[in-house]
């Protein structure tokens, strides 16, 4: 099948093995809906897993519309060893004794628990940051030497899930922690691992990282990318997530005689909308067809609606 043709119009939460770039994860979806618009949302690294959104058809124009400033990560931090990438895949630049009291459970919790609450963070300099023109990490493989400027960033939420530590060869000791997070857009974990190695005055690194959530939606909304080549074109779209829940706006449906205006942009009243509260002057509204397709996003200009996004074939999925 040619590329571009599949018909497909959807979004897919599929949950990235490691290993795999986010761009990787894209050619994959690409071959096997035989489509060629499909983008992502939020990128992974390659050795992490978990919730990865990705758009097919003209679902890649919901991309920048979805509300994912919140991401929930489970992760392994090594302590007693730094890397420049500040994960395991890095070359190890300090690494220092790691303290007993980090394998006591009631500690590591309660330092963790510290941690909650806006900050500023120095980004890893492996990244995809761009500066000058020139990605972060590019500028890192050629040997510069430089640090990122720090951004405000909030981490929501903290919390110990288990210690791991032994002790090894000739009695040094080995310790990680695996933590739960939930961050603000733009928060790096391996900067978090980082700086907390940093703090605890023994380095640290970190060396898993899985992605539990993006926005409101979880592991439990993903496919794997096994079962996307299964569904093929003709499938894929029950695998599809609701639009409407993944945006997260109140609805108006559209009537059959409203359905052609509204693909061409005309004003429409504002009419009966379904939601928790009558939308304010310029809030957003999904508009739906009477055989629940995602039409456009819409906003509110007194007592009508006025078009922001359409989407002339219709995004699959709905529920509601």
């Amino acid at each position: 099948m040619k590329r571009g043709t599949s018909g497909v119009n959807a979004l897919i939460a599929i949950d990235k093995p490691c290993g795999m770039t986010s761009h990787d994860v894209v050619s994959r979806v690409r071959r096997y809906i035989g489509e060629g618009r499909v983008g992502h949302a939020g990128t992974l690294d390659p050795d992490a897993s978990g919730v990865l959104v990705v758009g097919i058809g003209q679902g890649t124009r919901l991309m920048g519309l979805l509300t994912l400033d919140r991401k929930g990560y489970e992760a392994v931090i090594e302590f007693g060893s730094e890397t420049d990438t500040c994960d395991a895949s890095g070359e190890v630049v300090s690494t220092s004794p790691v303290p007993r009291e980090l394998s006591d459970t009631t500690q590591a919790a309660a330092y963790l628990s510290t941690l909650v609450g806006p900050c500023e963070q120095v980004p890893p300099n492996y990244s995809a940051i761009s500066v000058g023109g020139r990605r972060s990490y590019e500028r890192a493989r050629a040997g510069e030497d430089f640090e990122l400027p720090a951004r405000r960033v909030e981490i929501l939420s903290s919390s110990l899930i288990s210690v791991d530590a032994h002790v090894g060869e000739g009695g040094a000791a080995s310790v990680s922690w695996r933590c739960s997070f939930v961050v603000s857009k733009g928060c790096y974990i391996r900067s978090i691992a980082r700086d907390m190695g940093r703090d605890l005055g023994c380095g640290a690194h970190l060396s898993a990282l899985g992605r539990t959530s993006s926005g409101d939606i979880d592991l439990d909304s993903c496919h794997t990318l096994d079962e996307i080549a299964e569904a093929g074109v003709d499938g894929i779209v029950a695998l599809a997530l609701d639009p409407v829940a993944a945006l997260g706006l109140p609805v108006r449906r559209l009537s059959a005689d409203e359905v052609g205006p509204a693909s061409c942009g005309r004003r429409l009243c504002l009419g009966s909308i379904e939601g928790d509260r009558m939308p304010a002057d310029g809030d957003s509204v999904c508009l739906l067809t009477p055989d629940r397709l995602l039409a456009g996003v819409w906003h509110v200009e007194g007592r009508h609606l006025v078009s922001s996004v359409n989407f002339a074939c219709g995004i699959s999925g709905v529920r509601a």
